[in-house]
């Protein structure tokens, strides 16, 4: 990451707690507190060009129209786990990381979800009501026990977990349907691994823990709430949308779903609905993560996560990059720096179009986050076309352009402990170059077109090619001397005798064209090419 000269700017734009706002200030951020401004869309769009960071909530939305207005904005985060609010496509393009708090309310939603069972087993909510209006209707209310009941969770991850946990302390049998459950991951939480038809025929109770995609709308459609097992009591915590409501009230009234508790709705705020005033119908208006503790949870996550991207790189529960603890960004920092030259160097010798680009990882970097060594890479290569791209940006980029990546890891292999060699295809050409970070933690270029070299990476830098005869040398030198530019390093390599020749030059100031042109003059160069490089 770019070093900042000035301390980073953060606009809080719905509110949150002052203890997270203080943790901004503590760490030399500039923070502006505007907890009422997401809900004034026209004055959001005036200021957000002001920033480089943006916290909020679910008030806030953060469209393509605001983000092309925030020329600053590095990050965006979301103190809460649903990011319905941010067009994250729209972010990626222009190089916003996404991030969110997937943990820090997630007790507080699988107790919710606990609460809601309770609830309609026991038909508490409407007993409430009837006892307040001076009735007493003993018989009326009768309710079931979770005891030895079978709870099927839709979902397994974090809270659905967490909902099995305390399910299992209530002494109900689990089974859940999730296909990123892994059997070993089931039977560590304690539940059976089953199929959906399977948990549909079982479970006495429903509770659905995912979020709301294309493949998990109306997951619960007529069709699945018909192959429920009659009597069932379905829970939802997660996402409106996960249920056909329509078709859910005709089961209830059907008595076929014998009650059913809800915290979510396909249209939010609803203020209408078929479930409404049905009986063992319970309703929350999403209060999930409405816990005084989840929300300083949140608060707080979101500040500490936000405050490590803008001062270290570090990147927590990102949506659109990989994740980079504080740690890794530590070791990977001259890594990462390595990926994005080596990146830099293909993108400015290279005028027609790439076709792929193939990453080979050797050694120590096999071991490390590729995911983020490969966004460095392809961020280096597209700034050469596009200087505005980054590591979130860059990898939409090389995809809406067709361009194939491709990895390969391999354990050491050389005399390095590690290196990283990039290649890229364009036309029916290949191009080549390899680099290492020594133990100093500089980034140094080794290989380029298979020519060994030792080479220090500066911001400006020019690369020759010319057949290795007597003279080349001298002709550079005294070129580069007559026109009053300064080398601060040279390192040369050659294939073999009278073959191929290269040369990096670190230079003191940017090569000129006029100095470029002359030394084209010589005759002794193939090519000569300036590149710049961010150090």
């Amino acid at each position: 990451m770019a070093q900042q000269t000035t301390a980073p700017r953060v606009l809080v734009s719905d509110a949150l707690s002052e203890t997270a706002v203080q943790i901004f200030r503590d760490r030399g951020i500039e923070v502006d507190y505007m907890p009422d401004l997401g809900k004034d869309k026209d004055r959001l769009a005036e200021i957000i060009g002001n920033y480089d960071g943006l916290a909020i909530r679910s008030a806030t939305k953060v469209t393509e129209k605001l983000l092309d207005r925030a020329d600053r904005l590095k990050v965006v985060a979301r103190a809460g786990i649903g990011v319905d609010n941010v067009d994250i496509p729209a972010a990626s393009r222009k190089g916003v990381i996404v991030m969110n708090t997937p943990f820090g309310n997630s007790v507080t939603t699988a107790e919710h979800a606990i609460a809601l069972m309770f609830a309609v087993a026991r038909q508490l909510p409407e007993a409430s009501v009837s006892t307040h209006a001076g009735k007493w209707e003993k018989n009326r209310f009768m309710g079931v026990e979770l005891f030895n009941k079978t709870l099927g969770l839709i979902g397994a991850g974090n809270i659905g977990s967490i909902v099995a946990d305390r399910a299992l302390g209530l002494r109900m049998k689990v089974v859940a349907y999730d296909p990123f459950l892994s059997e070993e991951r089931a039977e560590k939480i304690g539940v059976t691994k089953v199929e959906l038809d399977e948990l549909l025929r079982r479970a006495d109770f429903i509770s659905l823990h995912v979020p709301l995609t294309d493949k998990t709308r109306n997951i619960l459609s007529a069709e699945n709430i018909a192959r429920a097992k009659p009597g069932v009591r379905i829970v939802n915590a997660a996402r409106g949308g996960l249920i056909d409501e329509e078709a859910l009230a005709a089961a209830l009234k059907s008595g076929h779903v014998a009650g059913a508790a809800l915290d979510v709705f396909a249209t939010e705020p609803a203020t209408d609905s078929p479930l409404f005033n049905l009986p063992n119908v319970v309703v929350t208006p999403h209060l999930g993560a409405s816990t005084s503790e989840a929300q300083e949870n949140v608060a707080l996550q979101v500040a500490e996560q936000m405050a490590d991207y803008l001062l270290t790189g570090a990147v927590q529960n990102a949506l659109n990059m990989p994740s980079v603890t504080a740690e890794e960004a530590a070791v990977m920092g001259p890594w990462i720096k390595l990926a994005a030259h080596l990146g830099a160097f293909v993108g400015q010798t290279t005028d027609e179009p790439i076709k792929a680009i193939n990453i080979l990882y050797d050694g120590v970097a096999a071991g490390m986050n590729l995911n983020a060594l490969n966004a460095a890479v392809i961020a280096g290569v597209m700034k050469a076309a596009n200087p505005d791209v980054n590591m979130v940006s860059a990898p939409v980029v090389a995809k809406e352009r067709g361009i194939q990546i491709a990895t390969t890891t391999q354990d050491k292999a050389g005399v390095y402990d590690g290196y990283i060699k990039v290649t890229m295809v364009s036309g029916d050409r290949e191009r080549a170059i390899a680099g290492t970070v020594f133990s100093d933690g500089k980034p140094r270029f080794i290989q380029i077109r298979g020519i060994n070299v030792d080479a220090e990476i500066g911001s400006h830098m020019m690369y020759t090619r010319n057949r290795d005869v007597p003279g080349v040398i001298g002709t550079l030198g005294v070129t580069l001397g007559g026109m009053g530019v300064n080398m601060a390093n040279f390192t040369l390599g050659r294939t073999q005798g009278g073959g191929d020749a290269i040369a990096i030059t670190y230079l003191d100031e940017p090569l000129r064209e006029d100095v470029r042109q002359a030394l084209l003059a010589t005759g002794k160069f193939e090519q000569v090419r300036a590149l710049h490089f961010e150090v």
